[in-house]
């Protein structure tokens, strides 16, 4: 039922219906007028503020800080030192067990199968259960056929640079991933690099750059951990508006935001069908289990089958399989459950130390 106010309230602030600075119902009020208990408002309320549609002020109430304006926000603070806003209190820790006994399964249920070759986009199997998985959680419905595998983010990227042109221009996050550079350096394309503030890239740099692609890691950008509010993500929708622009979204650590739905992805808001979605499995399982995938806008899927649909699958067929199972019988999801009650545990607790 949360979800249901959050989506109301969201859609009001992004048609102008909540205008900027515009202070909410209080909690009680919005609860007895819908009919619901004040602890499932403030769990939407929550959810707007981690996204940063509104924001609480003591002793006053929420207040809209979303402003769809035309032009690029103003420059807010920047960065100083990334490593002083990135925190990460623990590491999740897959169960071995679990992983284990998954393993076992496959071997009995598939072993007619797993020996063979991987199918070049990857089995279908487990782009069919990362098509469902991610209609659930991040908001994204497409076709099996937009979604493909690959060993790791850097291999991934690779891939995307052969799809997009090395003729393009590239715009990376300062500070970002250092691999990422890495591997637009290796490429031998052009990259610039962009200045973080505190709610996202660098507004008055975004509109100055001459790039054709922006590549961005929108919720806790690593390593500085700086999320882009929401005006920040129809800030870059708006950039991408213009001819032949695409965006890559990289969707590091977004699974385990202290509430229950992590932030909108840029996939799910762009009207143009230009964002490239990727993620990994290193986060959410193991540094070692070196499964990645990206979902491709829709009219990039003939391009990719003609220029590297030859490529073959870097993933073993097992690990798909088994990366399959863990999806569809429920385990991975409840493992990242587990790891956002652990979250936000430690978070309520380092906020009452700092009280």
């Amino acid at each position: 039922m949360y979800l249901q106010i959050y989506n109301q309230i969201r859609d009001d602030i992004t048609s102008g219906a909540y205008e900027f600075n515009s202070k909410l119902p209080s909690k009680r009020l919005l609860a007895d007028e819908l009919g619901v208990s004040t602890v499932t408002v403030e769990h939407a309320y929550e959810l707007l503020c981690d996204e940063g549609y509104i924001e609480p002020r003591e002793r006053s109430g929420y207040f809209v800080i979303f402003s769809p304006n035309d032009g690029f926000a103003n420059v807010s603070h920047i960065l100083k030192s990334a490593r002083s806003v990135h925190t990460s209190p623990s590491r999740p820790v897959f169960s071995v067990s679990l992983l284990s006994r998954t393993m076992r399964k496959v071997l009995s249920d598939y072993n007619d199968v797993i020996l063979e070759k991987s199918p070049n986009e990857g089995c279908l199997e487990l782009r069919t259960a990362l098509k469902q998985y991610l209609a659930r959680n991040r908001g994204i419905n497409v076709g099996v056929e937009q979604i493909i595998v690959g060993s790791g983010a850097e291999y991934l990227y690779r891939l995307i640079v052969d799809l997009l042109g090395r003729d393009k221009v590239y715009a990376i996050e300062s500070p970002s991933y250092q691999k990422i550079e890495q591997v637009y350096r290796a490429a031998g394309v052009q990259y610039e690099s962009l200045p973080l503030c505190n709610d996202g890239i660098d507004g008055a740099a975004l509109a100055r750059t001459e790039a054709d692609v922006l590549h961005t890691t929108p919720y806790r950008s690593f390593p500085s951990g700086v999320t882009a509010s929401a005006s920040k993500r129809y800030e870059y929708i708006r950039w991408s508006d213009k001819a032949d622009r695409f965006i890559i979204e990289s969707d590091y650590d977004s699974e385990f935001s202290v509430h229950s739905k992590p932030t909108e992805t840029l996939f799910a808001l762009s009207d143009h069908d230009n964002v490239i979605y990727l993620n990994t499995f290193s986060k959410t399982i193991s540094p070692s289990f070196r499964v990645g995938y990206m979902v491709l806008p829709k009219r990039l899927v003939k391009p990719f089958e003609d220029r590297l649909g030859f490529y073959s699958c870097t993933v073993p067929t097992f690990e798909q399989y088994v990366l399959a199972e863990l999806i569809n019988n429920g385990d991975f999801e409840r493992h990242i459950n587990r790891e956002r009650r652990k979250k936000r545990r430690e978070a309520e607790q380092k906020t009452d130390e700092s009280t």
